[in-house]
């Protein structure tokens, strides 16, 4: 049953103003942090408007809204995770005595690989990567959607491991 736009307009606007604190409180409670809690509930909000046209209101949206946040604080934490575990082994490998020499060249070649990427894909990944913003923020930043931020992360980072799969390699025999 196809409902009008301005039904689904209003309709999404209602579940906004309903949830968007409790889901903030709850997103907040796995995050613990405020400015992720926030960017947690309006990617999912930004999910359900993109979907606006197939909301079923026989369904539970709440559910929906607090499965979909909790899902999305569950990938951060894992982001987070797997950027903390790069970060300090990027640096023991980087900073331990007798390596810097190694660990120059090896950021001098991921730097070098960075800046070959296309030039959309090069800010989102150095807006990302090295400033720490959120989709949302960069989304917001460069007047994209959050799917075309999400694009081309995908495709800076598969770029970066086809043109850096050997120095993994390398490492793990100067190193092991």
């Amino acid at each position: 049953m196809e409902q009008s736009h301005d039904k689904l307009v209003s309709l999404v606007e209602h579940y906004f103003h309903t949830y968007y604190e409790s889901l903030h409180r709850y997103a907040f409670t796995i995050l613990k942090d405020n400015d992720q809690a926030k960017d947690a509930v309006q990617a999912v909000f930004l999910k359900l408007w993109e979907k606006r046209s197939t909301i079923d209101e026989e369904q539970s949206v709440k559910s929906y809204l607090y499965t979909a946040v909790y899902n999305y604080c569950l990938n951060v934490k894992r982001h987070d995770k797997i950027r903390d575990r790069y970060t300090t082994e990027s640096n023991a490998i980087g900073y331990e005595e007798g390596n810097q020499l190694v660990g120059k060249e090896v950021n001098q070649r991921i730097m070098g690989e960075i800046t070959a990427l296309p030039p959309q894909c090069q800010l989102i990944f150095t807006k990302s990567r090295f400033e720490g913003k959120k989709y949302a923020t960069i989304a917001a930043e460069m007047n994209l959607s959050v799917k075309t931020v999400e694009a081309q992360m995908g495709k800076a980072l598969k770029i970066l491991r086809e043109k850096l799969g050997d120095l993994i390699v390398i490492l793990v025999i100067i190193f092991s």
